[in-house]
């Protein structure tokens, strides 16, 4: 494909696995997904949270390194998109008087938001603020500038995380040698992602399934009006299945084919014993039994964070991949008072297309890596690093100690006029002359040599 410049990449930091995508803006406005890439992620993030950055980091470059070789690109700055057991929304109010009626302008509401955004929460930071509404003389509105009053009070949602949620991020794509563009909050974009603004307008509730947590978004009056984050989600089923001494992975394998939210009434069920390995087995009724109870804690602690939090006109829509349980919306009806429509996402959301060449399994779940890539609207590759040219070193044989100027052969041309000598073999050393007494007693040695013959 080449390096093209307006190729945006986004990251999402999975409990299970860490994912890049790479998108292109077209013309029309729509987000085309031009590859995505996928890094096993083993004790790296636990409950949507950085545990090793090490291990995250070395994730992240190896992801992107997927996307680049699909490509044929060079990926030099990413999005990542933060979520976690600590992000949760928290209210606040500004009350401004004034000893007048006056005006309000621009100003005076920046210096409210200031105000609000020096608020401190203990050992956490303000990542965004979603404005609800301005109350003036008792009426509220979203638009207070050019009112007349001489009292106004804002009411503010701040989303707020722990401070090292955004700290574990920065340096793991440092360590990966890449530069962060933005840090999105995962579950705004992945409402703006699924959900229409008239859905928005009229209420309605997301709730995100995960791994290891459970996200809860409201919103009414079109904003944000709650966030929270349940540590729960489809690992604590696999959990509660292991504990009857099966591994991990066979655990898994049974919450997906035998796993409910809803177990069956008494005089419905047969026995029927599933074959484990090493020659044991299990009745299927014991693990719907675990796996209906885990999914009622979990639809219990939806229900507190939904309840009384907005009209809810449009009802509720689940994703994620513990929403796909069977029965879950018979579950949460009957363990609920619930009287709105339930609904689960499907199929590609709006403005987002596939590349002719890119295909998604039906068991995919990339709603939230795909809202991070449609908030992207900056390019995040560029040319690849050139190559450092080979320099011939030259050595200076006059000052360099470690050559020898006599084993280096040269090819200097012979003066002119000049005639080229040739080199005369070294002169051998002579052997000493022998003395006259060595002469003598050599003879004399032959001669008794002689006399010692034995006769014929």
């Amino acid at each position: 494909m080449g390096a093209e410049k307006d190729i945006i990449v986004a990251v999402e930091l999975g409990s299970t696995a860490i994912r890049a995508i790479a998108g292109k803006k077209e013309p029309d406005g729509t987000m085309q997904i031009l590859a995505i890439a996928q890094e096993e992620s083993t004790n790296a993030i636990r409950k949507g949270i950085v545990d090793n950055i090490d291990k995250t980091a070395q994730a992240i470059a190896h992801v992107v390194a997927k996307l680049n070789d699909k490509l044929g690109i060079h990926t030099n700055r990413i999005y990542v998109g933060l979520g976690g057991q600590s992000l949760h929304t928290a209210k606040n109010v500004v009350v401004r008087q004034f000893a007048e009626k006056l005006q309000i302008t621009d100003k005076i509401i920046d210096e409210i938001k200031d105000t609000n955004r020096g608020v401190v929460y203990s050992d956490s930071e303000i990542l965004d603020v979603v404005p609800q509404e301005y109350r003036i003389a008792n009426r509220g509105t979203s638009e207070p500038v050019g009112m007349v009053s001489d009292q106004i009070e804002a009411h503010f949602l701040n989303v707020v995380a722990r401070n090292n949620l955004r700290e574990n991020i920065e340096k793991c794509v440092a360590v990966a040698d890449l530069e962060l563009v933005d840090l999105l909050i995962s579950p705004l974009c992945l409402a703006d992602c699924m959900l229409t603004p008239n859905e928005k307008r009229s209420g309605c509730a997301l709730v995100d399934m995960g791994a290891d947590t459970t996200t809860v978004a409201v919103y009414d009056s079109g904003v944000l009006c709650h966030l929270a984050v349940i540590p729960l989600g489809g690992k604590n089923v696999t959990m509660d299945i292991a504990s009857q001494n099966i591994e991990m992975d066979e655990a898994e394998e049974l919450k997906l084919k035998y796993g409910t939210a809803l177990q069956k009434e008494e005089g419905e069920t047969k026995t029927n014993k599933i074959p484990l390995s090493h020659g044991r087995n299990i009745e299927e009724s014991l693990i719907q039994e675990i796996s209906a109870a885990r999914y009622e804690e979990i639809i219990m602690n939806v229900w507190k964070q939904i309840s009384g939090k907005g009209k809810l006109l449009s009802g509720i829509l689940f994703t994620g991949g513990a929403s796909r349980a069977g029965k879950l919306a018979e579950a949460f009806l009957q363990h609920t008072s619930c009287d709105k429509q339930l609904r689960f996402a499907k199929g590609m959301p709006q403005d987002i297309v596939l590349a002719h060449n890119v295909r998604l399994a039906d068991n995919d779940n990339l709603y939230t890596l795909m809202g991070l890539l449609a908030k992207g609207d900056q390019s995040c590759v560029s040319e690849p690093p050139a190559e450092p040219e080979a320099v011939q070193a030259e050595i200076d044989f006059e000052n360099d100690p470690a050559v020898n100027p006599e084993q280096v052969e040269t090819d200097k041309p012979t003066p002119t006029g000049e005639t080229e000598k040739k080199e005369e073999p070294e002169p051998q050393p002579k052997e000493p002359k022998e003395g006259i007494g060595k002469k003598i007693g050599r003879m004399w040695k032959k001669v008794m040599d002689l006399l010692e013959e034995p006769e014929d």
